[in-house]
């Protein structure tokens, strides 16, 4: 069986968003004549890495992450690469329609970047518009998953992608790492921890090889 990680590794270089609090791992005990274990704590952004958006990060009536099922976040699932797509945003005219209506996958996953940016904070990523999320509810999508930092720009007000995963009841990942992933069917794993009132989650995101 062959499993593909797709999450960013967490360490005080994991570039975050703009105000965020830094994320730190630190140390509370180490081994010692004393102590026979390490004992570490950490302090991080729920939206540091790789993560999932629970409805409660733009619905103030939305359900928490300790609230959301887990069946969206497990499953058939297809990548797609839209590394073509030119503007500001992932339009309905970069997605082969009919390639993905073919796929039955309800969890769909979108590749955006040629090399994901571990290095530094990207303020320019791809977006994926309000038109694109409603065309994959219709074909009964329940996860939308980018490996852009957002679905909606960084200075979004309105957050129409979100908006439209809410209009649908769908969910969200973001900042997949998908560099190493051909376009095509897998299964995903990637499930959020139950966090008591929290509006995202991170993730350890997982791909399994399947036939189509």
């Amino acid at each position: 069986m062959t499993i593909i990680d797709i999450s960013q590794r967490l360490d005080a270089r994991t570039p975050l968003w703009p105000g965020e609090p830094p994320l730190v791992l630190s140390h509370h005990v180490v081994i010692s004549a004393q102590c026979p274990v390490n004992v570490g704590a950490l302090s991080l952004p729920l939206h540091a890495g790789t993560h999932a958006d629970a409805p409660f990060h733009y619905d103030s009536a939305g359900q928490t992450s300790a609230e959301t099922a887990l069946e969206p976040y497990i499953g058939r699932c297809v990548v797609i690469d839209v590394r073509h797509a030119v503007g500001a945003a992932v339009e309905a005219s970069d997605i082969d329609w009919a390639a993905l209506a073919a796929a039955s996958a309800p969890r769909v996953l979108l590749r955006t970047y040629r090399r994901f940016p571990h290095a530094a904070w990207d303020s320019t990523f791809r977006a994926v518009s309000a038109a694109v999320i409603e065309r994959l509810a219709a074909l009964g999508v329940v996860l939308i998953g980018t490996d852009a930092a957002s679905l909606d720009p960084e200075t979004s007000k309105t957050m129409d992608a979100h908006h439209a995963v809410r209009a649908a009841d769908m969910r969200i990942l973001e900042g997949l790492v998908l560099d190493a992933v051909r376009p095509g069917i897998y299964e995903l794993i990637a499930l959020p921890l139950p966090l008591v009132g929290a509006d995202a989650s991170p993730v350890r995101a997982v791909l399994r090889e399947i036939a189509a």
